[in-house]
């Protein structure tokens, strides 16, 4: 899990799962794990969230490669952000 953005209206996190591991050698990975990664954008003015995973997180991953070439504003960053507050519909629960 790796936090890549954090605000007083938004976090968005990373989430990786099944990386596979190395070998004894430290060569190549293990092939027996299925890699899967998404992302998930917390709204903390609603206090909801939502998941992004399969075709939506490699839409946002694309997003945040624009954002790495273009270095938008904040504004601009919050601003796409909140396109995604619609889709949230889960509240945040500590666990």
């Amino acid at each position: 899990m790796q936090t890549l953005y954090d605000s007083d209206a938004f976090v968005v996190v990373h989430i990786q799962t099944g990386v596979p591991d190395r070998n004894a050698d430290g060569d190549a990975p293990q092939p027996a794990q299925l890699v899967r990664h998404g992302f998930e954008i917390v709204d903390k003015r609603s206090g909801k969230e939502v998941y992004l995973d399969g075709s939506w997180a490699e839409m946002f991953q694309q997003q945040i490669l624009a954002w790495q070439r273009d270095t938008p504003t904040q504004q601009e960053v919050e601003d796409a952000l909140d396109r995604y507050t619609g889709l949230a519909q889960n509240p945040v629960v500590i666990h």
